[in-house]
Formats: C-alpha cells, structure tokens, sequence
C-alpha cells in the first residue's frame, strides 16, 4: 500500500515551523505526504524525532508499508546482548510508520494495534528465545525446549495494544515435562531467562526501549516468583480466582515460547473463565471492580474535560470494555460464539445473539474507536503512557490540531460521547430503580426467617437479596392470593442452597421474578424442582425459550451436539443432565401458562426422553468400548415400553426400558478385556441404566425401570434378539404381548431396529381366541384393581375407568385386530372393529382417556406426590380445574366421576363377567 494514496485527513502543526524543518529532512516524497510529516511533527516531539532518525528510511516504507511492515516484524537473529539494538530500531519503525498511516487517516484503529501487538509478539518471543538459549549455553538448561510459555493478557492478548502501552504478561511452564527432581531447577532457570528477557524489552538504552513489561498479572504476584509450572497456576484459579481475573483470561493469548502448551493450559482453564449457567453475579463483581478502580484511581467524579482519564474515567474506555467483558462472561460459557478477545468483535457478537441492541452496539463501537484515537493521540505526542486529556490550554490546543479540528468542536465532542458512554453503561451495573412498595401487608414473622435459610447466610447472598426483596414483595402482594403466594414463595427460598447466582439473575432480569411468582403459587411441584435447579432459569432468557417446539429429532441433534463439546464422560453425564432439565423445565412453564395442550406437553416429555437416551447410547458404548471393546455382532438397542413407547409421559414420569442386542456368531467381545457376548452386554446395560439413573452433580436424568423385559426382575437385564423372539413367541403372557403394542426403539442401529419392528408386527398379527383374550384381560383388570385403590377422584391413571384401564383396553384391541398403531384411539377403533366395543362406547372411552391425560399431566406438574386438592393453593388448583374444563370444584369432581363410573361400567361389558 502506497501511503499517500490513502490520505483522507492531515494534521494541522500546532508548531509549524518545526514541522516544517523535520519535513525538509526528508528527501522524495509527495506534497501530500509532506504536508501530513508537517503537521505530525508540529504535533508530535516524539515522532518528530523519529521522523529525523529515520529519514533515509521513510520514503522507500511510505511507498509500500505493507512490505516496509514484513520487513520490520521480521524476527532479527541476534543473542542477548546483540538484541536490544535490533528490536529498538524495529520499535521506532513500526511507531512511526503506525503513527503517519493513523495521522493521515490511511490505517484504521484496527490495523494500528494490530501492527503494535505483532510488534509485541515478535520482540516477546525473540526476546524469550535468546533468553532460554543464554540459559542453555550456561548449562543451566539442557534446551531450549522446556514448555514455557507466555500468555499475552490485557490489550495486547487482544490485538488491540495502544500507542504507548505496557504489555502485560504471565509466563508459565510445563512441569509433567521434567523429572520432579529437576523442577526448581528448571523452574530457577526459567525464572532468570524472564527476567533476562524483561530486560532485553524495557530496560532503557541511547536507542530507547521496546516495550515496559508489566507481570502482576499471574497468580498472587507478591508471592509467587515471575515464571510458575501450569499446573500451580490451575490450582490457584480453581480455589482462589476471582472474577477480575476471569475478565482477564477473555483476552489472554500465547504469544510467545511454548504456543501448544499456552493453547493446552488455557483449555484446561476455560471451565474457570467460562461458567457452564449464565452468570449474572458477573455484573456486581464488575461493578464492584469499577467502584475499586475509581477510588483507586481518584477517577470516579463528574465529567470535566481537564485530566480526565479517556481510559478509567467516566465514560471512559475501560467502561466499554467492561460492559462487553460482563456480558461475554454471563453468556459465553453456554455460546462459545462469544468468547473472542477484541472488544469490537464482542459487541458485534453480543448483538447478533440479542445480549445488546444493534443501537448500543454501533453506538458503543463507534465512542470507543473515538475514544482510542484520542487516547492513541495523547500518547504520541511525548510516548507517554498515559490516558489523560492535556490539563492546559496549550494541551488542548495541541490536542485539537492532532485531531484535524478546533478545540471548541472537539471538547464538544469529547463532552457529548463520554456522557453517552457513561449513561449506558452506568445503567447496566447500577440501574435506578424506585422502591416498590407491596400491595398489601405481608407475613412479617414469615419474612424475619429468611435470613436463616441457606441461600442468604452468605453476606453476598443476603445483599443481593436485600436489592431484589422490594420487587418480590411488590410481585407477592399483587398475586391473587398473596399470603398463600408468599407461603409458596417461602417454601422455595427454604429448599433454594444457594443464593448469589439466582439473586443477580433476579436482579439483572426483574421479569423472572413474574414467572417465578406464577410457578410458586401455583405448582408446589415445579417450584421444589426449581428450587433444586435454578440453573435452568437461564434457558428462559437464552432467546429461544418460547419458540415453537422443535421436535424429536432436532433434540437429539443438540443433545448429541451438547455431548460432544465435552471430552471427559463425567462431564458428559453432567452436560445431558442440565440439558435435560432446560427442556424439562421449559415443558412445564409452556403447560403451565396454558401454551401447550396436555396432549402436546405429553408428546414433547417423551420427546425429550427419547432424545436424551439416543444421544446418551452411544456414549455409553463408547466408554464401555474403551475397555471391553466396541459391541459384538449387530449391536443392541433400547426399547422404550410403556408411556415413553407410546410418546406420551408425564412429568414424573419413570422410564420402561428392555436392550435386545444381536450378537449373530460373536462369542466375546474384542477389547483390552474382552467379555462373554452375554456378560458384555449386560454389563454395557447395566452401564447404561447406571448413566441414566445415578446422581451426580446435576442430580438423575431419569428412573429408569427395566421389570418389562422376559422373565421380568428374574430374566437378564439384557436379551439376545434370539431370546427374545423365542421368548415372545412360546413363553409371553398376555400382558407383555400387550405391552408390546407400545414398544418403540428409542436407540440402536438400524438394522437390528427394522427386524424388532417387523417381528413386532409377526407377533401383533398372530391368530388370537377373543374370548380367552377378554378373560385373561379380566382376570387382570382384578388384580390390578385388588392390589391398589385410587386415592381420591383425581387419582386419574389406577382403577376401574381410569388411565390404565382405557389403556389395556386399547392394547387388547390392538393385539386382537394386529393394528400396528399404539395410540389409545387407534385401539379403541380396533375394539370396534373387533366387535367389542360400540362406536358410541369408543368415542367415551376416547374423551374420557383425554380428559383423564389432561388431570394427569397437570396433576404430576403440581405435586410429586398423589395430588391432593385439599392441599394445594388457589393456583393449583385452578390448573386442576382448567384441566377438567370447569370452574368450580364441584363440578368438576361431578364430572370426573361420572366419566370414570361410565367407562368402568362400558369396559366391564367389553370384557365379559370373567372380571
């Protein structure tokens, strides 16, 4: 690029005749350039004195500076002592080739700091190079190869260093490379080769410095030496790191030494930097670090123009950079979309994901390129480190000409964007809010054990909720019934462990209070489950949480894609868990606020099910294979029976599951041990049921129930597809040919999965006496009937009329006619056709199966337990009673009963007086 092709502004000399002079030193260039060297050197001491040193230089990188660049950043072979020279010479031409091409409008603020940090790079890595060989020549060393690293933090790990910037550091190094016993003196040995190649950078010669190295950056600065191993470094950011420190790590980088071990550490230190939940506790713990750095600093007043710091002041660039960081660490641990290191970068990413507006994005970008040009012009009049505006009028004056305008115009401008700055970002830490007041008087006794309960014993937690109690209460007291509301609400902050991340969540999003205050008063059963997964409140604000539903398959697909970001199993069974629970959690609310049919919300549970044992299967096996090999013969695959193979689960819901493998003429397994064909996969299904059920720290995935297969409790936790069939053919009862109806692989290969499903049709379609099938059913419907009564009208799924009668009969018709629908009206029209039911019968049985599903699902969204109408608030009950369609209680029972008294009379006809 030739430079004075790209001029689109020119300095004005605030002294023009030494401007004039240092031009006339420079020999062939055009009067445009001419008059930008005039003006930057009427400007600028420092480059103009650079403009003098280099002069014989400047013409030939002026007419091509993206070469003149390679040239400069081209890493110089030179030892320690020979270096310094080298990299001051290269310092002074990429300042002034970055400084003229800024000037003159040529470079955007982008292409300055980035030709800064590859400056920085170049010199750091070099420097370090020369550094460790030194160390190897003395003997100290036996090579340069010993994994240390240096990480670039700040602005430099973000591309984004300024004119005059220190460069901040951390250097760190690979212990599991070296013997213990030869650790401290490696560690002895590193320590010098930093120190040596700090020197090589700022120590100030007759050719100036390279860079001011600053490393207080690493783990607990006043103790620990300048180089410690990686893995000392984990340890502290695992215990003692805080949030200051998170933010930091968003823009650290290797720049220099070992780059695959800085990548290696920096992903084991991303579970630190990036939270598995939304994190809005962020947003205190930055605003706490604003309010330390402006008492810190003296920085915090009004904004007047002389000495204001255009980096901590108000309005200032370390607002922008913190209102970015806050939010990328709120949401980047969940969309690593937003984990990028520049701050323009992460406002543009933050708004296409709907975390900013587009407005405050291009508003934001555009103060903050402003202001770093400002910042970029201050420093290069003397290469001072140094943010603030001149505090003279001369400054200003000065100041002014830099920026090709008048002073009166740019302390307008200066005014106009920090003020602009300030109240947007302000808002966003410390937003203004009036004191809600509650509506009515509320249980003071009540409210005066709060501070006893787990959540608010922490000081954090009890601040965060002394800021976020005014809108509780206001929320509490308008509900319907507010004392019952806040007992709900009690009853949830009594069973809540922890505080502070929930809190902020509050705080930072008053609109989750509404929700909560809705599930709290009215499903007893959804709040215990928030109470215990509060994490999943983060769904509600991640944009998608009240998008159409997106089907079986598209969950399997993000459940499969939310196991595969992890590499380690444990992490695995911990990731489908809390994915689970979002969806979980999101089918509830959708119900609950009447957005989903009970019929739909039924669908979506065992959608979700499906989903979650489909991606887990083959992680499951993959794990089993590390030790025992990859699965004999065709493989296996999980039935899904009962209500998960029928599509349609409640909340509550356990799981029925059977594995059938195939093993054709394997005999064991091949792995580092191999198994028995037999042993193999009862194992892999006991793994299986063990990665389903078990609790770890995300809590269970499922129950999960296996007494459906052959020979139930007494039969192998695993059946051959030979077994199997056998088994189905000659030994089955009636009643688990009847399950089969409902028998739906959820997981497996295909192969094994379209014979299941035709052998499944064989058995549906074999000739079947009605009359022994009626009274078998009948003798069924007895001891079901004996060994359990229902609990009160709404106890919809067990006894005569209910849920699981309509069912079985459903099934009987499905295995009398071979209908291969499982669906409850599928077989009711099989029992018509059958000759056993009438259409009229049919259609009650239909509406009455509906209406049962319908108090079913609402009834296990509301308690855990029998569902008792006496025991539940204004809200439960409401659900209850829009489930049966009535608004009075009475009515509602009225109708229940009649529906159940008449379909357990019409199904009793069906099946004869064998019951």
């Amino acid at each position: 690029m030739r430079l004075a092709d790209h001029i689109t502004r020119v300095p004005r000399a605030f002294d023009p005749e030494r401007g004039a002079a240092v031009a006339a030193l420079v020999p062939d260039i055009t009067d445009d350039m001419r008059d930008v060297i005039v003006g930057t050197a009427g400007c600028s001491p420092y480059l103009a004195g650079l403009i003098e040193k280099e002069a014989t230089w400047l013409p030939q990188a002026m007419d091509d500076t993206d070469a003149a660049l390679a040239q400069v950043l081209s890493p110089p072979e030179a030892d320690v002592t020979t270096l310094k020279p080298a990299l001051r010479q290269a310092k002074r031409r990429v300042a002034l080739l970055a400084g003229l091409a800024d000037l003159a409008g040529a470079w955007t603020l982008e292409q300055v700091t980035s030709a800064l940090t590859r400056l920085a790079d170049m010199a750091c890595d070099v420097a370090l190079t020369a550094a460790l060989a030194e160390q190897v020549r003395r003997g100290k060393l036996p090579d340069t190869d010993v994994g240390v690293f240096v990480l670039a933090m700040g602005k430099m790990g973000a591309g984004e260093l300024n004119y005059s910037s220190d460069i901040d550091l951390i250097c760190l190094f690979d212990e599991t490379r070296h013997d213990p016993a030869d650790y401290a003196a490696v560690r002895k040995a590193c320590v010098r080769a930093v120190q040596d190649m700090c020197k090589v950078l700022s120590d100030l010669t007759p050719d100036g410095y390279v860079f001011r190295t600053d490393l207080r950056l690493r783990p607990d600065p006043s103790v620990n030496p300048v180089v410690l191993s990686a893995g000392a470094a984990e340890r502290y950011y695992e215990s003692l790191g805080r949030t200051w420190e998170r933010a930091a790590y968003i823009k650290a980088r290797p720049c220099a030494g070992d780059i695959a071990a800085g990548q290696a550490f920096l992903e084991e230190l991303r579970p630190f930097v990036w939270r598995r939940h939304l994190d809005f506790a962020a947003v205190q713990d930055a605003h706490d670090m604003r309010l330390a750095i402006r008492a810190h600093k003296g920085t915090g007043g009004p904004i007047t123009l002389p000495g204001h710091d255009m980096k901590l002041g108000r309005g200032g660039i370390r607002e922008i950079e913190f209102f970015t960081q806050t939010r990328q660490l709120i949401a980047g641990g969940r969309d690593a979309d937003l984990r990028v290191r520049d701050t323009v970068t992460g406002l543009q990413r933050l708004a296409e994901k709907d975390w900013v507006t587009a407005g405050t994005r291009d508003m934001l970008i555009d103060h903050y390129r402003f202001a770093r040009t400002v910042e970029h012009r201050v420093q290069m009049q003397r290469d001072a480190q140094t943010h603030k505006l001149p505090g003279s009028d001369e400054g200003f004056e000065r100041l002014a000409a830099m920026m090709a305008t008048d002073r009166a115009a740019l302390e307008a401008e200066l005014r106009d964007r920090l003020s602009a700055v300030h109240a947007e970002t302000e808002g966003f830490f410390a937003p203004d809010a009036a004191e809600p007041t509650p509506t009515v008087a509320l249980d003071a006794a009540m409210q005066s054990r709060w501070r006893n309960y787990p959540a608010l014993r922490s000081a954090r937690g009890a601040a965060l909720f002394d800021r976020i109690e005014p809108m509780l209460m206001e929320r509490l007291g308008a509900a319907t019934k507010p004392q019952e509301a806040l007992a709900a609400f009690d009853g949830f902050l009594a069973g809540l462990p922890a505080g502070v991340q929930l809190f902020s969540l509050f705080e930072a999003n008053p609109q989750l209070v509404d929700l909560l205050v809705d599930i709290v008063g009215t499903s007893p059963a959804l709040a215990h489950y928030l109470s215990r997964n509060a994490a999943v409140l983060d769904a509600v604000i991640g944009g998608s949480f009240f998008a159409p539903w997106p089907g079986r398959d598209a969950l399997t697909e993000m459940a499969v894609d939310r196991l595969t970001a992890e590499d380690d199993y444990e992490a695995k069974l911990d990731a489908i868990r809390a994915w689970a629970k979002e969806w979980h959690f999101r089918i509830g609310v959708h119900h609950l606020r009447q957005l989903t049919s009970a019929i739909e919300a039924g669908k979506q549970y065992s959608d979700l099910a499906r989903a979650s044992i489909a991606a887990l299967w083959p992680e499951v096996q993959a794990q089993f294979a590390k030790r025992h090999g990859p699965p004999p013969g065709r493989g296996g695959v999980i039935l899904g029976m009962g209500s998960l193979g029928a599509g349609h689960l409640t909340p509550q819901s356990d799981l029925d599951l059977i594995v059938v493998y195939d093993p054709l003429d394997d005999e064991q397994s091949e792995g580092k041990r191999p198994l028995p064909v037999g042993s193999y996969y009862a194992r892999l299904t006991q793994a299986m049921i063990t990665a389903v059920t078990t609790q770890t720290a995300q809590g269970r995935l499922y129950e999960a129930d296996m007494r459906l297969r052959p020979s139930g409790n007494q039969g192998p936790v695993a059946t051959s597809w030979p077994s199997f069939q056998r088994y189905q053919r000659e030994d089955a009862w009636l009643w688990e040919h009847l399950a089969l109806v409902r028998a739906t692989v959820v997981a497996g290969p295909e192969a094994l999965t379209g014979d299941i499903a035709a052998f499944r049709e064989e058995i549906m379609q074999r000739p079947r006496d009605q009359s022994d099938v009626l009274a078998e059913l009948a003798q069924m419907r007895a001891r079901i009937a004996a060994a359990k009564q229902p609990a009160s009208i709404w106890d919809a799924k067990i006894g005569p009329g209910r849920l699981q009668d309509i069912e079985l009969l459903a099934q009987t018709g499905a295995v009398l006619t071979g209908a291969l629908r499982s669906g409850v009206s599928a077989g009711l029209d099989a029992c018509v056709a059958a000759g056993v039911l009438s259409d009229a019968d049919a259609q009650h049985l239909a509406q009455t199966h509906a209406l049962l599903w319908a108090v079913q699902i609402a009834s296990r969204l509301l308690s855990t337990q029998a569902v008792d109408m006496d025991d539940l608030g204004a809200g439960g009950q409401d659900v209850l009673l829009r489930a049966v369609g009535c608004d009075v209680r009475e009515a509602a029972e009225r109708q229940l009963r009649d529906a159940i008294e008449r379909t357990a009379g019409i199904i009793g006809n069906a099946v004869g007086a064998a019951e």
